[in-house]
């Protein structure tokens, strides 16, 4: 399912039970909910929530989803900071250019979400709950615990922001849906070094189906050759030619921002800012036009404080604060929230 500009996805076992990996937009719950509805039947909620990251376009739904089903949601611990109200995120960086999604880049929310709830850790061992025929990989780089999901059989992955199968920059491609293999969100790709090693251990899965964070899913030869010269030819397609984590990446720990590289100065022509406004109010016409056709055709078809994951060897290390709740980009959290 596509909100506005972000992907999420539905897995469903033989046995029809499923869970849903990412969460959306804020204000996207309601959508989600009766998608799952019309496909696995009402009184049937996932068995989770898996996380590829918590970026704001990945959990903005989170809490309210899993308010409802009252589920577990499982993501990798160097995540978890950006998740509990310990550490915002390196912020974004729209120095980088390539289209109006860059240029808004700075509007974006950066700080974490404070989740309440059942969070708990991806198992260490590469198993993936409720999906017994999947593992998840660590693929970082575009976040510190960025993941991506595999299943062996069919080859089919679901690579997050590890990389995208449109330009992500480009505000034009989110409302065209023109195809290619493109590296992560360079706005908010705070380490390159390691985004090139993901996206070359994903290559080296030959997957036959994927599925990223942003854009179309891709099959066949097309993905193949596109996923191939991406993690050759990396450093030319992907990086950017300018920009705040290019020179060094941003340090994080499991605690969250340790140190960041300095701003770059980066006063964005009012030209582009304006034809980046004016890019969003097009994405979100096209979003509300989209989510009318879809309900006109719609008939188609307790707490964690300190808990400890028995499968994974991070479980004791990390304790989330009992009066965590959703939030967005309140400049009055106490984190480490940098400009």
């Amino acid at each position: 399912m596509e909100i506005v500009f972000v992907n999420l996805y539905y897995i469903e076992n033989p046995d029809k039970s499923w869970v849903l990996i990412d969460a959306g937009l804020y204000g996207s719950a309601d959508r989600i909910r009766k998608a799952a509805e019309d496909k696995f039947g009402k009184g049937n909620p996932p068995k989770a929530i898996l996380l590829t990251h918590g970026h704001f376009d990945h959990v903005g739904a989170l809490q309210t989803l899993a308010d409802i089903w009252q589920v577990p949601v499982y993501a990798h611990p160097l995540e978890l900071p950006y998740l509990t109200g310990l550490s915002s995120y390196p912020p974004p960086d729209s120095s980088v250019g390539g289209g109006g999604m860059a240029y808004l880049s700075f509007m974006y929310p950066k700080k974490p979400i404070t989740f309440k709830g059942r969070l708990e850790l991806l198992p260490s061992d590469g198993s993936v709950p409720f999906l017994p025929e999947w593992k998840w990989i660590e693929t970082p780089g575009h976040s510190p615990g960025h993941v991506s999901f595999f299943r062996e059989h069919d080859r089919l992955l679901i690579a997050g922001d590890a990389f995208v199968t449109r330009k992500p920059e480009s505000a034009l491609a989110v409302l065209t849906q023109k195809q290619e293999v493109c590296g992560p969100p360079a706005y908010f790709t705070p380490d390159w070094e390691a985004a090139r090693a993901s996206v070359q251990k994903l290559n080296a899965l030959h997957p036959e189906i994927a599925a990223s964070g942003h854009g179309l899913p891709m099959r066949g030869q097309e993905l193949k050759q596109g996923l191939e010269e991406l993690a050759r030819l990396f450093d030319q397609l992907a990086i950017p030619s300018k920009g705040r984590y290019v020179p060094e990446p941003a340090i994080t720990d499991r605690q969250g921002v340790v140190q960041l590289p300095p701003t770059v100065n980066n006063t964005v022509p009012k030209v582009l800012a304006t034809a980046g406004l004016v890019a969003l109010a097009g994405l979100a016409t096209y979003a509300f036009t989209k989510q009318r056709k879809s309900k006109t055709n719609a008939r188609v078809k307790r707490s964690w404080p300190g808990y400890a994951n028995p499968h994974s060897r991070y479980g004791s290390e990390h304790h989330v604060q009992e009066h965590a709740s959703f939030t967005h980009d309140q400049d009055d959290n106490i984190t480490n929230n940098y400009p």
